[in-house]
């Protein structure tokens, strides 16, 4: 049920610089004297990488901030970089669905493959008729049968760090210690944001939020709140007229005075939404990408975190 994007153009141009390359990793340690390279695949995996890397190595990430994750096509330079790397980190086949097309491309190398999310129960999604678009098997079955956003819960943040450093030291166990130092102390921050967002909400009366993305469900689950999303896991499906006119008359009623929405899209369909509703407008972001200039004044995924935090607190309480 992988949705393996057609992408033969694309593998038959990196063939002229991966000749021989492949999944797979080596038994013995071809770490360069400059350290372990880390390529991974879009923000979350890595900032998470690269709090367990460190001063070790070099940690780069393919997606710039603003592109979408579910349906990017890497180039050619992409694909070797991914050949080239000692560990290759993406979150999952759910999120990254071009990831396994790539990797079928290069058997032969050496590189670690880390699937951060591999060990964590991905949630299933309901079905969900609220939206225009209708999606092909091809395209949405397998995209958005199951929730890919884990790496916004705190507690499946850990476990996708343990991931990556289970990764890094099988690539690198001369420098095992100081991986496993910078692991355990990232974290310890994780576990303090989840203890801050678990005494934010532990006695909240409003557990009901309303966004434009269903990118916090798993936020929902873990601090037992109530996501009311206008559209599914696709950012840029369109809701149908009478879909919009329920949920505003769905926030009147319940006096729900914010609507949600993403910054790495649109926030049209959030405007209208808020305006026939009488509410206001905040992001919450799902943290698929920091800009470079963000990321220069100090933002960090656990920053973004803490932003979203206060903004969830303006409507939980």
């Amino acid at each position: 049920m992988i949705n393996r994007l057609k992408m033969t153009g694309i593998l038959s141009a990196a063939a002229l610089v991966l000749v021989g390359c492949g999944t797979g990793g080596s038994s013995e340690s071809s770490v360069s004297e400059e350290g372990i390279t880390v390529v991974t695949t879009f923000y979350p995996m890595y900032d998470f990488a690269k709090n367990v890397v460190g001063d070790n190595g070099e940690v780069s990430v393919l997606l710039d901030a603003g592109q979408e994750s579910h349906g990017y096509e890497p180039t050619p330079q992409d694909i070797a970089a991914i050949t080239e790397a000692d560990v290759f980190v993406y979150n999952s086949d759910e999120m990254e669905t071009w990831v396994p097309s790539v990797l079928e491309s290069i058997e032969s190398s050496d590189v670690i493959v880390v699937e951060a999310a591999e060990n964590i129960a991905l949630f299933e999604l309901e079905e969900d008729t609220a939206t225009e678009e209708e999606h092909s098997d091809e395209e949405g079955e397998d995209a958005h049968s199951v929730d890919p956003h884990v790496w916004l819960d705190p507690v499946y943040a850990q476990a996708e760090v343990e991931a990556i450093l289970a990764g890094v030291v099988e690539a690198d166990e001369a420098n095992q210690e100081s991986y496993e130092a910078n692991a355990a102390a990232f974290k310890g921050k994780l576990a303090d944001l989840d203890a801050a967002y678990q005494s934010a909400f532990e006695v909240a009366e409003n557990r009901t939020f309303v966004v434009q993305h269903a990118a916090f469900g798993y936020i929902a689950r873990r601090y037992d709140l109530t996501e009311v999303a206008v559209s599914d896991v696709s950012s840029d499906a369109e809701p149908n007229p009478a879909k919009l006119a329920e949920l505003q008359q769905f926030m009147i009623d319940n006096q729900i005075t914010t609507v949600y929405y993403s910054d790495s899209a649109s926030s049209k369909t959030a405007e209208t939404l808020a305006e026939g509703a009488g509410a206001s407008l905040e992001v919450l972001s799902p943290l698929e990408g920091i800009t470079e200039e963000d990321q220069e004044a100090g933002k960090d995924y656990l920053s973004v975190m803490e932003e979203n935090l206060s903004a969830l607190k303006k409507v939980i309480q």
